[in-house]
């Protein structure tokens, strides 16, 4: 998957590495750094640090821990994001365990990019960090199960107006429900039999209408909506 406004344009990639452990982080650092087109830029050991070097260093990933002293990663992510002077970078791509579930939603909403095991080998680290830094959202359908699942168990406490919707046309509505429903480019182009530049150019108009920065926001915005419903 490709996307716009990132810098893998033969741009290096900039890494923030945000961990409270320093073997998650150097072990990170290590397989990020071994990788052309990406450097890390630094390493913060919480929230609150992250907040300030993100602001100093302008990387173009920041991959998140959630759980840390001081400040955890939601709100870090938060800030860091709620500063940017560019709505396309930095993205933030959360660092997670399978224990996290309950994590997934929150880290949605507040603007992550997409999750990265903490265990993942090296190739799976650098596809990630390259997806999110490229424009686009790693939410793969498995992420996206969690995330009906979350929002099934506690919605939020004030969905946004379904009329906010009303900007999109009736195809673009079909490619957001399709979204939400964890389909990947190939699969709706397939499902609505269209070309692949064709869906691509819908989902870029879609985000563009509603200020979403990326795909994850799509799938959030369609749910608080109500335009889908879990197990729907």
């Amino acid at each position: 998957m490709t996307g716009d406004g990132g810098p893998a344009n033969g741009r290096v990639i900039r890494c923030l590495i945000t961990d409270d452990q320093a073997m998650v982080r150097e072990g990170f650092a290590a397989m990020l750094a071994a990788e052309p087109g990406i450097m890390v830029a630094g390493q913060a050991v919480d929230g609150a640090d992250a907040v300030r070097q993100a602001r100093r260093l302008d990387p173009d990933v920041v991959l998140m821990d959630v759980r840390m002293p001081v400040m955890d990663g939601l709100e870090a992510a938060r800030e860091i994001l709620a500063a940017a002077a560019d709505p396309g970078r930095p993205r933030v791509l959360m660092l997670t365990t399978f224990d996290l579930d309950e994590y997934v939603y929150e880290a949605l909403r507040a603007g992550a990019s997409g999750f990265v095991l903490k265990d993942a080998t090296t190739a799976e680290l650098i596809h990630a960090v390259k997806v999110v830094a490229a424009g686009d959202a790693l939410l793969a359908p498995s992420v996206t199960r969690r995330l009906i699942t979350d929002f099934t168990r506690k919605p939020p406490a004030v969905p946004a107006a379904p009329a906010a919707l009303d900007v999109l046309t009736s195809r673009e509505t079909e490619v957001l429900v399709l979204i939400a429903q964890g389909m990947s480019n190939t699969q709706i182009s397939d499902t609505l039999c269209i070309a692949g530049e064709t869906t691509r150019t819908h989902i870029k108009r879609i985000l563009a209408k509603l200020g979403l920065r990326d795909r994850a926001q799509a799938v959030v915005t369609a749910y608080e909506t109500g335009l889908v419903t879990p197990g729907g």
